[in-house]
């Protein structure tokens, strides 16, 4: 049964609650009631004036012969019912992963063809394409005016995504219409359509400007635009503002290659006036006269080096005549050896015939001993 509430009275902390129930088309009226916790389960605000469908059976009270009813379920009726249904799909959908961030899709940079999928005639159309030409003249729409409300709209929605999609040259499509009532947009919340959308290769936009229920469009979407005008400032960019931040972009650019090369410069040239570059040749001075005093030093080492070693010489060649033979016998005096070469010290190692060598400081003679006289 459905119908209206007009009197309501909350009884906090108790398990049963009673309100009056009045039928939409009928002038009259029943009492109802309703287990708290099936009013809390039900997620349904209970008040003066909300359009409530309840299931429930009759209660006939014999004492005064009241008829009321006993609710077991109840929910909202109209709009209510209608966002309750939409939420509940859409709990469905996001566990499906049709609104997962991480499959939102990059809008292109500069797109050269735009698919619109928008009414026929509609403001939300000019909107559009307008305000993107405003921003980029050469942008080109690829347009498909459908029905947006009514019973027609959801295939006809469908039919121009899907065709657009399949248009190698249309890099993003926009979805567009002005807004309107939650009855009105009621096509955007389609399953078919969401799902049509979700399977697309090319990035959508959603823009039906209503800011207050957004459609399950709005989550499926790769981006979201509050208004068609929004819409086409979010997919073409502004080239006159491009071209503000190219200038800006090169004037900073050359600003920063400038500098680098003034201080480039200005350490090349501290470079070339350091004196070891400005006059090469003043290193070699000091250098120069080092060297010279090296070797000055090198040649009186090696002189002192020498004559030192000819004292040397000398003295040992002093010493060597001393103690040569030859001095002696320079004084007069001789060495006699014998015909095997031994040196004689005795006369009792010669005897009275044999032949002798008897060395001198200037010669040698043969001698033969004629006797031997000892002393």
């Amino acid at each position: 049964m459905e119908g209206e509430i007009i009197q309501y009275h909350h009884r906090p902390g108790a398990g049963m609650q009673f309100f009056t129930l009045r039928d939409l088309n009928q002038d009259a009226s029943l009492d109802v009631s309703v287990l708290t916790r099936a009013i809390t389960a039900s997620g349904v605000a209970i008040e003066r004036g909300a359009k409530v469908l309840i299931y429930a059976k009759t209660n006939f009270y014999t004492g005064n012969g009241r008829l009321s009813l006993r609710a077991a379920e109840i929910r909202a009726m109209g709009v209510g019912e209608l966002l309750a249904r939409l939420e509940k799909l859409k709990g469905i959908l996001a566990a499906e992963g049709l609104f997962a961030a991480e499959r939102k899709r990059v809008l292109p940079f500069l797109p050269h063809t735009v698919g619109l999928v928008t009414g026929r005639n509609s403001d939300a159309m000019h909107d559009v394409i307008n305000n993107s030409r405003l921003r980029w003249p050469e942008v080109r729409f690829e347009v498909r005016e459908v029905a947006v409300q009514g019973v027609s709209a959801v295939p006809e929605i469908v039919a121009a995504v899907r065709e657009l999609d399949g248009l190698r040259h249309v890099e993003v499509i926009i979805i567009a219409r002005g807004g309107g009532g939650i009855e009105d947009l009621l096509p955007f919340s389609d399953e078919g359509l969401v799902r049509a959308v979700f399977a697309t290769r090319t990035p959508v936009v959603s823009a039906i400007g209503h800011e207050r229920d957004n459609p399950i469009l709005d989550f499926v979407a790769d981006l979201r635009a509050s208004t068609p005008t929004d819409a086409a400032k979010r997919v073409v960019p502004d080239v006159a503002e491009l071209r503000r931040e190219i200038t800006a972009a090169r004037t900073s650019m050359w600003r920063s290659v400038s500098n680098l090369w003034e201080r480039h410069q200005f350490w090349l040239d501290e470079i070339r006036n350091r004196p070891v570059l400005a006059t090469p040749v003043a290193i070699l001075g000091p250098r120069q006269a080092e060297l010279e005093q090296l070797t000055a030093r090198l040649r009186f080492r090696f002189e002192n080096r020498l004559l030192l070693a000819e004292k040397d010489i000398d003295g040992l060649t002093a010493k060597l005549r001393a103690l040569s033979p030859v001095a002696t016998l320079e004084r007069g005096f001789a060495v006699v050896q014998r015909a095997d070469g031994v040196i004689v010290h005795s006369v009792t190692e010669i005897t009275a015939g044999a032949t002798m060598l008897v060395r001198l400081s200037d010669g040698s003679i043969v001698a033969k001993a004629i006797a031997v006289k000892p002393n």
